[in-house]
């Protein structure tokens, strides 16, 4: 548990560091991008409208750049890991979406599962042997209401709900996490895989949610952290020295705000046999399996030195105002 309120201003010079952050235009994505940036590190907002990434990254200051990626869509995904040429110390798996009625991507995934979960799965495994540091997965409390029915993971034989195949989606990005730390464990990788959750934040991510979910982000949104807050565990979650395999999120009541801590997820979420077929399920869903034969093309360096962040320094944005204290609820 951090022992301290731990903010964006204790963030280690990111300085020579490279960061892919998943819907990064917008809310919790957009704050992790900017307090990066503000840090040193080269930031990559790997987003679906590449016109709203290039005006969030206008107001970046540091080095970033926009490429475009669906997560809803495979061949979007393997065409992003296609382009992507040199060391990669952060990736961000941030993107997603909530409670939205029900729908198919263009490979047949319910939306959710598949935007939330096989596309980041995809994407990590075809950037692996990049990453020399770093898999952050962004996750939520509400896995803790989620259940994953591995022979009807698309919703094609239940009758559709939209919350809880959003919860299942949550499940499966710790579930994802976990399994993706053993094997990189086992291979003696130095990379180390991560969940964070937000608690629960007012951004944009409720949009598009169905009329209670709509409902409770408008009457209860007093109580939720802003975007700022709500990006803190994900900060801490890519920088700080935090066991593989951890679960961070805020330390206030229920998780649901506050600063950043390691706590427990679910104990569905640790079960290391679900993990194990999800990850089987996943890989045959997405082509992962046919793409990695082996478990040494999916893992990445195993004995390069992890990168050491500098000391926190005070990050100004170009008029001179610390990033840490510019904060966006979305």
């Amino acid at each position: 548990m951090a022992s301290v309120k731990w903010t964006a201003a204790d963030l280690p010079d990111q300085s020579g560091r490279t960061a892919i952050i998943t819907g990064a235009s917008s809310g919790i994505g957009l704050v992790t991008a900017r307090e990066l940036a503000c840090a040193g590190a080269r930031v990559v907002l790997a987003v679906r409208d590449t016109e709203k990434g290039q005006r969030a990254a206008a107001g970046i200051p540091g080095r970033t750049e926009v490429r475009p990626l669906d997560l809803a869509s495979l061949a979007s995904v393997r065409a992003f890991a296609a382009g992507w040429t040199g060391a990669l110390d952060i990736l961000v798996n941030n993107a997603g979406i909530m409670a939205v009625p029900e729908g198919r991507t263009g490979d047949g995934f319910e939306l959710q599962i598949g935007t939330n979960h096989l596309g980041p799965f995809l994407l990590t495994g075809l950037l692996l042997p990049a990453i020399t540091d770093r898999v952050v997965t962004v996750s939520s409390q509400l896995h803790r209401r989620g259940r994953i029915e591995l022979d009807d993971l698309n919703w094609e034989h239940r009758r559709y709900n939209a919350t809880g195949a959003y919860n299942s989606s949550k499940l499966a990005n710790v579930l994802f996490t976990l399994e993706l730390q053993r094997r990189l464990t086992e291979a003696g990788s130095r990379v180390r895989a991560v969940t964070a959750h937000p608690g629960i934040a007012r951004t944009s991510l409720g949009n598009q949610a169905d009329r209670v979910s709509r409902a409770i982000y408008r009457y209860l949104g007093w109580f939720f952290n802003d975007a700022g807050h709500g990006a803190l565990p994900t900060l801490y979650a890519a920088t700080q020295d935090v066991p593989g395999g951890s679960y961070i999120g805020p330390d206030g009541l229920g998780h649901l705000r506050g600063y950043p801590e390691i706590h427990q997820p679910s104990k569905r979420a640790q079960n290391p046999q679900m993990a194990r077929r999800l990850w089987d399920l996943s890989a045959r869903l997405t082509g992962a399996a046919q793409a990695a034969q082996a478990d040494q093309h999916m893992i990445g360096p195993r004995n390069r030195p992890r990168p050491s962040p500098g000391r926190a320094r005070d990050r100004r944005s170009a008029d001179g105002r610390s990033c840490a204290t510019e904060r966006q609820t979305t």
